[in-house]
């Protein structure tokens, strides 16, 4: 006994020396407070002791930047979850502590809420990103502690397979582990709730709640709780129920077209692939330097697998030159999202160029309403602030409405589908490559979006058009719509303070015009106002981060957000001519590119200032 108590009175001694290290750190400026407090907690606090050393060593030796970055706040949910650089520890990274929380604080608030129900269930899925497989089993594992069956899907499956699997086995909430398009060394969980979209308010207040309060962590043996039938391995069942959702979002027609599909190292092979063949697609090829699952992603650009980048089509153009494919899918690492890239004209094997997330929104929901049957004007598309006003013209043209007035993320178009209701809803989209058709998932889905775009394309080969060809018919009738999306990025505890300062000097002094064209109207929807030089009045529409600068021509207007998910800025620009005033096409292109331009250099003086 006396040795025992000698140990805790070191112990406790050295805890104070390394406090006192960290209190001069604030001192110096070398360490903020709320890190300092953060750190406190994890050297103090026996909920976190099992991190205690690691913290202690990174205290001897000096690494003050390393520690406020991962301590200086704690890491919230956003547009897409928990999301983060992994690190093994700190309250702003992914861990086993953050990731632990995370589960912890969903179980203690989904009982919450159906308390009366003896049966709690949750489904969980991963991708192939590093970790992930071992942050499933965690999940899990404290699910099945706090009384919860868990339907496993035990191989990399897709973010739309997870969503399909809450709402098949009738979950009360689902967990993936993912970061979607982020890179390497980034890991998350996106939570969802038992309509199988991802949480929306007043739950995701609720569960940041729960998981803030949380102290200590029931868990138990993954092995011991599939022992005892709480963890249910149901892959193969739901693979084949997923799948045949999916197909029953086909068209039918023409098959005839020869497609290069790569998953980026992701999980899409599982999901796309099958579904493609099924449908009657037999010209596909699974992009050999792509198709490894592989978190380190090492054979795209940065290794950074986004189908938004045209970079991620370059070795696949050159594939496709000799090969003679003439579609080029890819989906990102959790097939949430998809991005195609084709030849302009048709039938060649050159001039190949990637098209953007809002002009294959614009192509899919002109496709999937020219082919529905029955529509009527109570029938809706849906698609956020910042995706292009296409969508809303092509609607126009159909007879149906557009439910627009949604912040950015595709849980939103999730929630307006169980709002407006699941049996009128046509298409959803938005303008980062998210897609659905089909009320079998709440999310976007990319095994839809790449059979509905191989069937358009298949379509237009059959009428010697390539897709390029077909969107600008839709410019032709509609009017020629451009977008552009800048990010600008700011990371770590300064890049926060910058963010917030930027977005509120563009909130409180607009600037008066943006490439030449001056600033109309200022939309801000975290006051829910309008200001017109020094007047204001109400704003109808959602409350969030967002602003809007509508500029004197009417159709062009650039919107800014601080990113969700990740430490940016997002600088959202849109440039419209109406079909009146469209004379020549290649003119009309090169003018509304030359008016983004301006528009562009503006807007990153301000951002950058």
């Amino acid at each position: 006994m006396p040795g025992k108590g000698m140990r805790e009175m070191a112990e406790s001694g050295n805890t104070e020396a390394l406090l006192a290290e960290v209190r001069r750190a604030v001192e110096r400026g070398d360490l903020t407070d709320s890190a300092a407090r953060n750190i406190a907690r994890w050297l103090t606090e026996s909920a976190y002791a099992t991190y205690a050393d690691e913290v202690a060593r990174h205290i001897r030796e000096s690494r003050w930047q390393v520690l406020d970055d991962v301590f200086w706040t704690v890491i919230p949910f956003g547009t897409g979850g928990r999301r983060g650089k992994m690190y093994p520890i700190g309250t702003n990274a992914i861990n086993d502590r953050t990731i632990g929380e995370s589960a912890q604080g969903l179980a203690t608030y989904v009982r919450s809420q159906f308390g009366g129900s003896s049966e709690l269930r949750c489904g969980i899925a991963y991708d192939t990103r590093h970790r992930s497989r071992h942050f499933a089993e965690l999940c899990a594992s404290i699910m099945a502690a706090n009384g919860f069956d868990v339907f496993f899907l035990d191989d990399y499956r897709s973010t739309p397979e997870l969503s399909f699997l809450v709402r098949y086995h009738e979950c009360h909430c689902g967990i993936m582990v993912t970061a979607s398009h982020n890179p390497p060394s980034d890991n998350a969980v996106k939570v969802y709730w038992s309509s199988g979209g991802q949480v929306l308010p007043p739950h995701d207040a609720g569960i940041i709640d729960a998981v803030m309060q949380t102290v200590d962590i029931r868990t138990m043996a993954f092995e011991e709780a599939a022992a005892q039938g709480r963890i249910i391995f149901c892959t193969e069942e739901i693979d084949e129920a997923y799948q045949r959702a999916v197909l029953a979002q086909s068209n039918g027609g023409p098959r005839d077209v020869p497609i290069l599909y790569s998953p980026l190292h992701g999980v899409g092979s599982f999901s796309v692939l099958p579904v493609l063949e099924q449908a009657g697609f037999e010209h596909v090829t699974c992009f050999g330097p792509h198709a490894t699952p592989d978190g380190d992603f090492p054979n795209v650009p940065d290794h950074v697998s986004n189908p938004e980048n045209p970079a991620v089509f370059e070795s696949m153009v050159r594939a496709a030159r000799r090969s003679g494919d003439q579609v080029l899918l890819a989906t990102d690492p959790d097939c949430d999202r998809m991005g195609c890239c084709t030849p302009v004209d048709f039938g060649t094997a050159d001039g190949f160029e990637s098209l953007t997330g809002n002009q294959l929104g614009a192509l899919l929901a002109d496709y999937v309403l020219s082919r529905w049957e029955g529509l009527t004007p109570d029938h809706y598309v849906v698609k956020t602030l910042v995706t292009t006003e296409l969508i809303r013209r092509i609607a126009d043209h159909y007879g149906v409405r557009t439910v627009g007035d949604l912040l950015v993320g595709f849980k939103y178009i999730g929630g307006v589908i169980d709002r407006e209701g699941p049996e009128r809803f046509v298409f959803g989209t938005e303008e980062s490559h998210g897609y659905l058709k089909g009320t079998h998932v709440r999310d976007k889905d990319g095994a839809v979006a790449c059979l509905l775009i191989a069937e358009l394309a298949a379509e237009c080969a059959a009428a010697g058009q390539s897709l390029h060809d077909r969107l600008n018919e839709l410019y032709r009738r509609h009017g020629y719509h451009m977008e552009r999306l800048m990010t600008v990025k700011m990371p770590g505890s300064q890049g926060m303070a910058r963010m917030q300062e930027l977005m509120e000097t563009l909130r409180t002094t607009p600037p008066e015009q943006l490439g030449g064209i001056a600033v109309d109207q200022l939309r801000d929807y975290q006051n829910l106002v309008v200001r017109r030089g020094d007047d204001t009045s109400p704003l109808e529409g959602p409350h969030g981060n967002l602003l809007i600068m509508d500029l004197a021509e009417a159709g062009n207007y650039v919107a800014v957000r601080p990113s969700g998910t990740e430490p940016k800025i997002k600088c959202y620009m849109f440039g419209f001519t109406p079909p009146e005033a469209i004379e020549e096409m290649e003119r009309t292109r090169d003018d509304l590119r030359q008016r983004l331009d301006r528009i562009e250099d503006d807007v990153r003086r301000l951002a950058e200032a």
